[in-house]
Formats: structure tokens, C-alpha cells, sequence
């Protein structure tokens, strides 16, 4: 009898590429560490295939990571695009929020958010007010 996905394979999957991201593993030098093709390990993070509690264990291990934050988020919907699970497992998002924390000057750090919400079209209204004080007191 075939499977579907599972919220929680899915969510397993994506925090091992958060991981390994994090690690600055690439796909095959982790797939190559616990054994398994590259094409395995893809199947690991989409969630399609289940990893195995030996092979999540070898992961935990060479990851150095504990095992259990392998399920963070399973307490909410997993599977929905905006939980952070999923969204850390771009690449750029990842550094994009590496390099975020390393800004020290809360100004910048709000200018930097207000970009990037403009360029995703989700300027909120907030933020509209802000723009047209700051361009007043620019004049």
C-alpha cells in the first residue's frame, strides 16, 4: 500500500537541510558521510522518503546535532509555506538571516526589512506611514 507524505517526514527532511545548510555541507559530502547517494539524501529533505531512526541517528551524529531538533515545528502546521522550517531551507534565506543578525544598528536592520518587503510587494500600511515621516523630515 503506497504512503503519502507525512507533515512530520516532511518536516524532519526539511530541518536536515537546515542542518546541513548550516553546516555548509553540500548534498553529496553529507550523503557520502551517512551512506546513502545524493539523490537519497534529496529524497530525505523533500520528505518523500522517511529516514530511518539509525540513519537519522548517523545524520544527528555528523551534523552534531540532537537528534530531537530534527522535529522543531511539529507542534504547528508543518507544511505550511511560511513556518520557518520551510522557509530556512533556501540557501539565501539562510544566509540572508545569518548576515540580518550580524547588523547591529536597529535603523538598518529596519530598512533592510522594508526592502525586502517592498520587493516581495508586502509593504504593510505601518511601514507606508514610516516611509512618508522619514521622507518629510528628509525635505
Amino acid at each position: 500500500m503506497a504512503r503519502g507524505i507525512e507533515p512530520v517526514d516532511r518536516l524532519v527532511g526539511h530541518n536536515i537541510r537546515i542542518f546541513r545548510l548550516d553546516g555548509r555541507y553540500s548534498q553529496e559530502s553529507l550523503a557520502n558521510a551517512i551512506g546513502v547517494t545524493f539523490q537519497q539524501l534529496q529524497k530525505y529533505e523533500k520528505g518523500t522518503n522517511r529516514v530511518g531512526s539509525s540513519r537519522l541517528a548517523k545524520i544527528s551524529e555528523v551534523l552534531n546535532v540532537p537528534i530531537e531538533r530534527f522535529f522543531e515545528g511539529s507542534g504547528s502546521k508543518a507544511n505550511d509555506h511560511e513556518h520557518p522550517a520551510v522557509l530556512l531551507t533556501n540557501a539565501h534565506a539562510l544566509r540572508l538571516l545569518k548576515a540580518f543578525a550580524k547588523i547591529r544598528r536597529e535603523d538598518v536592520r529596519h530598512s533592510l526589512v522594508t526592502l525586502a518587503e517592498a520587493f516581495a510587494g508586502e509593504t504593510t500600511d505601518d511601514d507606508k506611514k514610516e516611509s512618508r515621516r522619514a521622507r518629510r523630515a528628509a525635505n
